[in-house]
């Protein structure tokens, strides 16, 4: 097992960027405990500013709020073997499982939100870059002819293709020629074998429309998932925005040590029949489930490294996820369920009366003094997350860690301490609580909608300026 050695919670950022090449000492001449070894780590230097988060897969498709690479590296390294099965519950754009891979782990993750799959998917994926970027040129080269020579196939396919809500949210957020574009584009894209290569392409397709520089719709800072229609925004051409992401994102596969999958299972009962059996030292499950009902087998996880959302729906993903999301045959409608399941969604429906620790309820009863509407949404997010924390304990093999990489919120005037409320829930469902490390968030690279400096101008912007790592262990 690699450790470092002296790492300490004063450290300066340079040596923070260096701490991954300090490993030289086994786990066992430290101290022999997870315990130890997790609150060691904790007291790094966990800011990683500075750092190169872009190399390899990593820069493949926007995602908010995502963790530096360096961050679950850094775990990953510390607190597992080569082999050990490295778990993420709530998966994202698969950071952490890219890089359990890279370091020669065994890797599964779960989450309900399609695009999370379908990038994670595409990232822990091997493919040929070269067929790959020859695929994907054909792709274009047939939907510009398409565009050129059938026009009027391509309108009455979009006509046909899409529902009447899906159809007007389509019709309002993307330009006429855009939409030809994109549906000539999708058709090519779905006459692809069902393999790697078709799920890069995917993801680039989808990159087109979510984009740090505008994409191709009306909208405008979908990246931070809070879109506005721009009627002056003048999109590129979907085809020349395919061409330009398709090269640079094959570009990145030469860079840096990148892994090698023998496999990426995205059939749920295929992943964990794969991960029972250990298929491969570097096999990936992916499966659409609840953070809390993982289906993964009780005692089988060595490490989990997951970062939860926000509470009351700070980041709304689907926001943005429909745009792209729509053109691979998902309604509006349908969408729109699966937000309203999302773990920290603002709505109180879901209030089930669960006992939560004192650290809690404190928080609760002193927020709803403010707003009672408030306060039963963040009860909600506890509830949940408990039931998280606890399908976590059942996977994990006892004394192995759970890192839990979370930010507070600013609710009404009132930080809620997100980070002291897992931690208790954490402890109350039998973890022993390692400790809670800082990290000051890098405003260039954690794609928050937030300012430095002192003016701050929403709420929002008051509640993303740091985060909180928690360790716990299973005893």
């Amino acid at each position: 097992m690699a450790r470092s050695q002296g790492v300490e919670g004063n450290c300066t950022s340079e040596n923070a960027l260096n701490t991954v090449d300090l490993i030289s000492a086994s786990r066992s001449q430290i101290d022999g405990s997870l315990l130890a070894a997790t609150r060691e780590v904790l007291g790094a230097n966990l800011d990683f500013h500075g750092a190169d988060s872009s190399y390899g897969s990593h820069s493949w498709h926007p995602f908010p709020a995502k963790f530096p690479p360096q961050l679950p590296e850094f775990m990953i390294r510390h607190l597992s073997d080569i082999g050990d099965l490295v778990f993420d519950p709530m998966l994202g754009s698969g950071t952490t499982l890219i890089e359990a891979l890279r370091l020669g782990r065994r890797a599964a993750g779960c989450d309900i939100d399609p695009l999370a799959r379908m990038i994670a998917t595409a990232k822990s994926t091997t493919i040929d870059p070269d067929a790959t970027l020859w695929v994907g040129h054909k792709v274009v080269a047939d939907a510009r002819y398409e565009y050129r020579q059938n026009r009027h196939l391509l309108e009455t396919e979009l006509k046909s293709r899409f529902d009447e809500g899906t159809y007007k949210f389509i019709q309002y957020w993307f330009p006429p020629r855009q939409q030809l574009e994109l549906v000539a584009l999708v058709q090519r894209l779905e006459e692809l074998p069902e393999d790697g290569t078709k799920e890069f392409l995917k993801v680039v397709f989808s990159s087109t429309i979510i984009a740090k520089s505008g994409g191709v719709s009306l909208a405008r800072d979908l990246a931070h998932t809070r879109p506005h229609r721009d009627s002056e925004k003048r999109p590129p051409s979907a085809f020349a925005e395919f061409v330009k992401r398709l090269d640079r994102n094959i570009a990145t596969l030469s860079r840096r040590d990148l892994f090698s999958a023998s496999s990426a299972l995205t059939e749920r009962d295929e992943g964990l029949r794969g991960m029972d059996e250990g298929k491969g030292e570097n096999s990936v499950a992916i499966h659409d489930a609840l953070a809390a009902d993982t289906g993964l087998p009780s005692s089988s996880v060595d490490l989990i490294v997951t970062s939860p959302p926000y509470a009351n729906n700070a980041i709304d993903y689907m926001r943005a996820h429909k745009f792209s999301l729509v053109w691979f045959g998902w309604r509006i409608a349908d969408l729109s369920g699966i937000r309203s399941r999302y773990l920290g969604h603002d709505a109180i429906s879901g209030v089930r009366g669960l006992g939560l620790p004192g650290q809690c309820e404190d928080t609760l009863l002193e927020l709803s003094d403010r707003d009672r509407k408030k306060a039963l949404a963040l009860r909600r997010y506890f509830e949940e997350m408990k039931s998280v924390i606890e399908e976590m304990k059942r996977v994990l093999k006892s004394g192995k860690p759970a890192v839990i990489v979370v930010g507070s919120s600013r609710i009404k005037g009132l930080d809620v301490e997100t980070h002291s409320g897992l931690a208790a829930i954490g402890e109350s469902v039998g973890f022993d609580l390692a400790g809670i490390g800082t990290r000051r968030l890098d405003r260039d690279k954690r794609m928050m909608p937030a300012r430095w400096g002192r003016q701050r101008q929403s709420q929002i912007e008051e509640r993303m300026h740091e985060e909180y790592v928690i360790g716990l262990v299973k005893s």
